[in-house]
């Protein structure tokens, strides 16, 4: 006897809008889910708990649901707004201009900034903040992460700068070959039309911005956002003589970072060095 479907519950969420759609195109389309798990790449068990809002939905599934139903971008569409859901309200406004924004600079004293880190590095990152956490739950966190990135891909771009403290490049995070994966990512973004990577050696010393880490944005109007962030808490600044003093501070330590060729040229160092 085939279980009973749970039933959908749109109205309570993006989520489970997206869900209802997907169970609704598939039924209409004569698909069980066994024959949509062959069509898109995910798995029937994941399918199953996306139609009712129990798994976070994978960034690369959407654009597949829309092939294969001829939907024209309304999983995609749905998704945009879904993976907002998952993060909490104070975060969500600083996603919304992120969304928007032509420039985004970054300073990372710790580590890899989110918007760059490679699926294996965030899960390792995941698991030492979240001990308890089973792995389910790991690469819950995994995918919304991931889906957070494909604002790098949107058109029109943004144009991203990242400066990475020394010890960014050099804590190795996830092991030997997970950290090299990440240090080939990074050197990939160093010197394109799109982005520049620049390593703030430790010979500088100290700084105004050690100790966290600041994200600038720049909004198609030319107005300009600050974003600060520790360990658990992460703070919205708007006022422009605030932003002003976060903007000098960066540009002193970018005026101190190595050029690009050189910040290749340490990296690749570095990943050379990894054991193994």
């Amino acid at each position: 006897m085939a279980a009973r479907q749970r039933e959908l519950t749109p109205d309570r969420s993006a989520r489970h809008l997206f869900g209802a759609e997907l169970r609704g195109h598939r039924e209409r389309a004569g698909m069980s889910l066994a024959r949509l798990a062959e069509v898109v790449p995910s798995s029937r068990s994941h399918l199953a708990r996306i139609e009712v809002a129990e798994y976070m939905i994978p960034p690369e599934l959407p654009a597949h649901l829309d092939a294969a139903f001829g939907t024209d971008g309304l999983f995609g569409k749905l998704y945009a707004l879904a993976r907002r859901e998952v993060h909490p309200d104070k975060y969500r406004r600083f996603m919304d201009l992120q969304d928007d924004a032509r420039v985004i600079e970054e300073y990372a004293g710790h580590i890899v900034p989110g918007l760059v880190q490679t699926e294996d590095y965030a899960r390792a990152l995941f698991r030492a903040s979240n001990p308890r956490d089973s792995e389910e739950m790991i690469e819950q966190r995994v995918m919304v992460r991931m889906g957070r990135q494909t604002i790098l891909a949107d058109e029109p771009r943004p144009y991203l700068s990242i400066i990475l403290d020394e010890a960014v490049i050099r804590r190795p995070i996830g092991g030997p070959a997970v950290m090299r994966a990440q240090l080939a990512a990074l050197v990939a973004l160093a010197d394109t039309p799109a982005s520049v990577a620049q390593v703030l050696p430790f010979s500088h010393g100290q700084h105004g911005l050690l100790g966290g880490s600041l994200t600038l944005l720049t909004l198609d109007d030319n107005t300009a956002v600050a974003y600060e962030e520790s360990i658990t808490t992460g703070q919205l600044l708007e006022a422009a003589e605030t932003v002003s003093n976060r903007r000098r501070a960066y540009d002193l330590i970018r005026a101190y970072a190595l050029s690009p060729t050189d910040t290749v040229a340490l990296i690749q160092d570095v990943s050379e060095a990894l054991p193994g």
